[in-house]
């Protein structure tokens, strides 16, 4: 495999005022810093961390709908991080994204077939009686009758409405597609329909996917490859199956710790250990190692040196002065 997209040095910090009205001093919201991370073509990256680790931010810059504060976003080997919205344009048709609320990703007023043509329409990929072939095979694709195309949103339940979403997402044939919490508004039942949905599609079309999510266990389905995120760094990053069964970074392994047990007896059986306390804010880092304050392992020189993200095995990386 090779790189599709590629980040280096790539950093997201905002700056803020606070008080009243803004009157205050500003501050600086560091969201992203200093990410190095490739996605290979065809693979299924997972993207994990607690609220407000940057997840959602990452896939937004790397699809250049956010422009970072410093580093470069390559994607095919060019560099696509200074480029305006006007060259940017041409690009946009390779990366799409599939929201958490499929409701609020739809305008009520459109019908879904105008929905789920808006990509070709806006890149002039197709028209007439072109447009409509294609958007009755997309509606196909995800499992809907092209026959609905003149509905609106609304006649849909939440399951049909993200298979809507992902019919959009598809339509022009991108390389990419960041899943950002996709499936996380869905019961459990409509998980499992969406997965397969997002494998197939996957194998048809040699699609690329940075799936972001909380629920490791979904992850654990569908990821080639596991990246973990903790305050706006990569604190881990690992195949899939290496990740899951030996995790390195303390964050991690309270993350796997903190996984449900199918089996009731020894879910009930189980001692979890919880992570202490509220991640810090992005405002106001810690010194050194940012998992310090809640890890138990943490020492001196956690809390006065920063880990830098080194290798450990074959394809696994993770940012701990104590890992083995």
């Amino acid at each position: 495999m090779s790189a599709l997209l590629s980040a280096r040095g790539v950093s997201m910090h905002y700056r803020l005022k606070r008080g009243w009205f803004g009157r205050g001093e500003p501050v600086t919201v560091k969201a992203l810093t200093e990410i190095d991370l490739d996605i290979e073509a065809g693979e299924t990256l997972a993207l994990v961390g607690e609220s407000g680790s940057g997840k959602s931010t990452l896939g937004r810059v790397l699809i250049r709908t956010l422009s970072p504060s410093a580093g470069t976003i390559a994607f095919r080997g060019n560099d696509i991080t200074a480029l305006d919205r006007r060259r940017l344009r041409p690009l946009r048709r390779h990366f799409q994204i599939v929201f958490q609320d499929p409701f609020g990703s739809l305008n009520p007023r459109l019908s879904i077939g105008r929905a789920v043509a808006e990509p070709l329409v806006v890149h002039g990929l197709a028209k007439g009686a072109a447009l409509r072939a294609r958007v009755a095979e997309a509606l196909s694709l995800v499992g809907l009758d092209p026959a609905w195309a003149g509905r609106r949103p609304h006649e849909f339940s939440g399951g049909q409405r993200q298979r809507i979403c992902i019919a959009r997402a598809v339509i022009g044939r991108p390389d990419f597609i960041v899943a950002d919490e996709a499936l996380s508004a869905l019961d459990v039942t409509l998980q499992g329909q969406m997965l397969g949905l997002f494998a197939d599609l996957k194998q048809r079309f040699g699609l690329t996917y940075l799936f972001i999510s909380h629920d490791l266990d979904t992850v654990r389905q569908i990821a080639d490859r596991v990246a973990v995120l903790y305050l706006g760094r990569i604190v881990e990053l690992a195949p899939a199956s290496a990740l899951f069964e030996g995790a390195r970074h303390p964050y991690t392994q309270a993350l796997l710790a903190a996984m449900p047990v199918p089996d009731p007896v020894r879910e009930r059986a189980r001692i979890e250990a919880p992570l202490r306390g509220d991640p810090p804010s992005p405002a106001n880092p810690p010194s050194g190692c940012a998992f310090h304050p809640r890890c138990p392992r943490a020492t001196d020189k956690c809390r006065a040196d920063l880990p830098a993200l080194r290798t450990l095995a074959a394809g696994h990386q993770a940012a701990c002065h104590y890992a083995d």
